[in-house]
């Protein structure tokens, strides 16, 4: 399966942060492509920089890469695609990992329960 994770779920996830110790069996299974939108990264880049959070975008990347996730650019058919998502919810990193998830296809990991309104492929976890 093709799972695209929320930043916080990235971001706990590689922490080894318990709020993601139940998701690390489908993380770590090889049956299981792991992907990282672009989004999250400039997202944290963005929170970082007006003292949200204190992460560095590079040691973050390369956390990613490490643990074998794979970079999702973002494209113009994501972008376009937000167009046809309702206003369920206002964070625009939020609404492109929607919009991503379902251009892929793949399933989106997340643990904001408003995103589930956008469809079944979008678990709250």
């Amino acid at each position: 399966m093709r799972l695209l994770l929320d930043t916080n779920i990235l971001l706990w996830t590689l922490a080894g942060h318990e709020r993601a110790e139940h998701l690390r069996a489908r993380i770590v299974s090889h049956d299981n492509e792991i992907f990282v939108s672009a989004a999250s990264f400039w997202e944290v880049a963005i929170k970082s920089g007006i003292g949200k959070l204190a992460v560095d975008v590079s040691v973050l990347r390369q956390a990613a890469r490490d643990s074998g996730f794979i970079e999702l650019a973002v494209t113009g058919a994501h972008a376009e695609y937000l167009t046809k998502l309702p206003a369920l919810h206002k964070d625009p990193f939020d609404r492109m990992l929607v919009s991503q998830a379902q251009c892929e296809p793949m399933h989106m990991l997340t643990s904001d329960a408003l995103l589930a309104g956008y469809g079944a492929n979008i678990e709250v976890v």
